[in-house]
């Protein structure tokens, strides 16, 4: 028999320090707000993106990354 995982199966959001269970609603607008405060404090955002992945994925982070967050920071492991 394969051993049990304990998976998340659903959003959670943390609250007064603890984590309940939310809506994909719920949780997406808090993820949203935490980029716009980000982004309003001026502070400077980046991605780091897989080598081993495709092209195609590899294209649409570096669009995601210079489009969505405004930022040109964008690195790859494929040169170690």
């Amino acid at each position: 028999m394969p051993p049990r995982y304990n998976r998340v199966t659903q959003p959670l959001v943390r609250e007064n320090g603890e984590l309940r269970p939310a809506s994909w609603d719920e949780a997406l607008d808090r993820a949203a707000a935490g980029f716009r405060r980000t982004f309003d404090a001026g502070a400077e955002t980046g991605l780091f993106s897989c080598s081993k992945t495709t092209n195609e994925l590899n294209f649409a982070a570096q669009k995601f990354s210079r489009v969505a967050l405004r930022s040109n920071n964008i690195d790859s492991c494929n040169r170690t």
